[in-house]
C-alpha cells in the first residue's frame, strides 16, 4: 500500500497536476495542536509518518494559527499555552511574540518526533471513491498538486481560515479589519477605533489600542459578563461539555465566552474600573464615517476591528454532504466521528477548539482512525 513518491510529488509541482494517486491510511489535515496530537497517537497505535499516515498543512512555516499572531501579543498575554502530548513547553521569555515561541516548540517536535509535515499544502476537497475510500486534493501555493486516497481522514483545520463578520445595515467607507488581520497596535496611534466583539481578542484589542495611543471604542451585543472564578483545567472541561452538548444535536458551535463570560484579570480590573473596558452596546446601523449604537448616539470612527469570531473551517468538505441544516455537524458521543462521513474525525471542532482539548481530541481521533482502517490493512496485506 506504501509507495515512494518522491518522483511523482517533483513531478506534480513541475506540471500542476497530480502525476499519480498516493495512498495513506490515516491522512491528517492541519499541523496546529489537534492535527500534531493525532500524529503523536497515530504513531503510538505503530502507524508510520510519510508511510501509513501523512499530515498536511497549508501554512508556510510550523505553528498553526498561532503562526500568524501579531507582535504585540507577547507569551506573557496569552491566556494559555498547552504542552502537545508527551512534550513540555519549554521555559520562553514573556516578551517574546508568542508567535515565535509557538512556532519555534511546534517546529521543534515535529522534527524530534519525526511527523514529516507536508506543507505548505492547502487541502481543496475530500470526497469519496467507488470504494468509499476518501480521496484528498491538496495544492500548493507554486502550482503543485497533490490526489492522496485514504481510508480514514482526521480534518484539523480549526477556525484561523474563516472569519465572522456580522451583517449591519448601511455603510463605513473607512479601513476595515478582522482579528486575522490584525497588524500593530501602533498603527493605530491617534486614531479612533472601534472594536465589535465580546470575547478575550476584542479585550485585548481595546487594551492594545489604548497603550499605543488610539482612542478605542468597545461594542457588543450583550453586557460583558466579568468573572473572577478561576479559569483552569476544571473550568475549562466545563466549558467544553456545554459546547459539546450542541455539537451532539448537530448544531453551530458556540464561541468560548458565550458560555464562559469574560475573566476579571489583575491586568483587565483596573481598565473596567477606569471605564475603559466599558462596552457601548450593540451596533444599530453603519454610516460612513463610524457608527450608530442601538441606542441612538453615533462616534466617528477611522478604523472597525471586527473581533466577532470565526467559524470552523471545513469548506474542504463540502463534498461529503456533512453539514446539517442548522448548519453544524452532527458529531457522535466520542466528539470527533462524523456521523455522516463514517471515518471523517473532526478534531480542533466543538469542544475540541480549545488547545485544552485539542490533544484529547487527537487521542481519541487516532485510536478511531487507526481501528477503522485496521482491517482494510489486514485484506490487503492478506492479498
Amino acid at each position: 500500500m506504501n509507495m515512494d513518491v518522491v518522483g511523482s510529488a517533483a513531478a506534480e509541482i513541475l506540471t500542476g497536476e497530480p502525476s499519480e494517486v498516493i495512498d495513506r491510511r490515516v491522512l491528517v489535515i492541519g499541523a496546529g495542536q489537534a492535527g500534531l496530537s493525532a500524529a503523536y497517537y497515530l504513531q503510538r497505535e505503530g502507524l508510520i509518518a510519510g508511510e501509513d499516515f501523512e499530515v498536511l498543512d497549508a501554512n508556510p512555516t510550523p505553528g498553526g494559527a498561532w503562526s500568524h499572531r501579531w507582535d504585540a501579543l507577547t507569551f506573557s498575554l496569552v491566556n494559555g499555552v498547552y504542552d502537545l502530548p508527551g512534550s513540555r513547553l519549554p521555559e520562553a521569555d514573556p516578551d517574546e511574540p508568542a508567535r515565535e515561541v509557538v512556532k519555534r516548540y511546534y517546529g521543534g517536535y515535529e522534527q524530534e518526533r519525526g511527523l514529516r509535515v507536508a506543507r505548505p499544502w492547502r487541502v481543496t476537497s475530500v470526497e469519496r471513491d467507488a470504494d468509499q475510500r476518501f480521496l484528498v486534493r491538496a495544492e500548493r501555493p507554486d502550482g503543485g498538486v497533490r490526489t492522496y486516497r485514504a481510508g480514514a481522514v482526521i480534518s484539523g483545520t480549526g477556525t484561523w481560515d474563516h472569519p465572522y463578520v456580522p451583517w449591519y445595515p448601511g455603510r463605513f467607507d473607512g479601513r476595515q479589519l478582522t482579528t486575522r488581520d490584525f497588524p500593530e497596535p501602533s498603527d493605530f496611534a491617534g486614531q479612533r477605533v472601534l472594536v465589535v466583539g465580546g470575547g478575550i481578542s476584542a479585550v485585548e484589542f481595546v487594551l492594545l489600542l489604548h497603550e499605543a495611543g488610539a482612542t478605542p471604542i468597545w461594542s457588543t451585543r450583550t453586557p460583558p459578563r466579568w468573572r473572577d472564578i478561576p479559569f483552569d483545567t476544571d473550568w475549562g472541561r466545563a466549558v467544553e461539555e456545554s459546547v459539546a452538548e450542541r455539537t451532539r444535536a448537530g448544531l453551530r458551535p458556540l464561541s468560548v465566552v458565550a458560555a464562559t463570560g469574560l475573566p476579571r484579570t489583575s491586568r483587565f480590573a483596573p481598565l473596567i474600573d477606569d471605564g475603559v473596558l466599558a462596552s457601548r452596546g450593540p451596533i444599530g446601523r453603519l454610516v460612513t464615517d463610524g457608527v450608530e449604537f442601538a441606542d441612538g448616539s453615533r462616534e466617528s470612527v477611522d478604523a472597525i476591528i471586527w473581533a466577532t469570531g470565526f467559524r470552523a473551517s471545513i469548506g474542504h468538505l463540502a463534498g461529503l454532504g456533512i453539514r446539517e441544516r442548522t448548519g453544524g455537524v452532527l458529531m457522535a458521543d466520542d466528539d470527533v466521528s462524523v456521523v455522516k462521513a463514517p471515518g471523517l474525525f473532526l478534531v480542533g471542532y466543538g469542544r475540541s477548539a480549545s488547545t485544552l482539548g485539542a490533544t484529547r481530541a487527537g487521542r481519541r481521533a487516532a485510536k478511531a482512525a487507526a481501528d477503522a482502517t485496521a482491517d482494510a490493512e489486514l485484506v490487503e496485506a492478506v492479498g
